[in-house]
């Protein structure tokens, strides 16, 4: 029986920051090391067979630290930008607060939570638009892995492994909205042979 286990990067740079981080490829804080390092001692007792990330330094390195805390060698490992957080347009760089005295909180809730709604900029993608490049690639490449009876762990961003979990739980429009995915913190879907879902549970809780 596979598992897939879904993993949030570790706190970067921007979001302690508060800024608005999209496919800029920020490090991750101090704090987001540690968060990566605990995620890998939760997954000491997992067998991970692949290893699936963005192409963006904060997920590739929470991965590299979480294996390493896990005692994991190097696995066989596939990058992919179809992976990468949403782009946020012209509001990359930008204080999330100071957004929200410019335009409103109404407005940048819009542009943070809705579905179809993206941020203003010609590359700004809403999770409507996350979901199509994201979804695509989990199909073609993840999910194929599962079938075989590979364990896969996949180290993304919050809004490219909400597509991911909107897909495997088969959330609304408007729950996906309310789905909140902590950094640092690993989700786990265990398979049956036939590829269904039999659970799902974080592996600890950090409240």
């Amino acid at each position: 029986m596979p598992n897939l286990i879904l993993l949030r990067h570790g706190e970067s740079q921007w979001n302690l920051e508060n800024r608005f981080t999209g496919w800029v490829d920020v490090p991750l804080s101090p704090k987001g090391e540690e968060e990566a390092k605990t995620a890998g001692e939760h997954l000491k007792d997992l067998e991970i067979d692949l290893l699936f990330t963005s192409v963006l330094q904060r997920a590739i390195n929470t991965a590299k630290i979480a294996l390493e805390a896990a005692g994991k060698g190097e696995l066989p490992t596939e990058r992919n930008e179809a992976l990468n957080e949403r782009h946020y347009g012209d509001l990359q760089g930008l204080n999330k607060a100071e957004t929200a005295e410019q335009y409103g909180d109404e407005q940048v809730k819009i542009w943070r939570r809705s579905y179809d709604v993206p941020p203003p900029g010609e590359k700004g993608e809403s999770l409507k638009d996350t979901a199509a490049r994201t979804l695509p690639y989990y199909r073609e490449h993840i999910l194929p892995a599962i079938e075989a009876g590979k364990n896969v762990l996949v180290v993304a961003h919050g809004n490219s492994l909400r597509s991911i979990v909107m897909d495997l739980d088969k959330l609304t429009r408007e729950e996906v909205l309310e789905l909140n995915i902590p950094t640092g913190v690993p989700l786990l879907y265990k398979f049956d042979d036939n590829g269904n879902i039999l659970s799902k549970n974080y592996l600890f809780d950090r409240e």
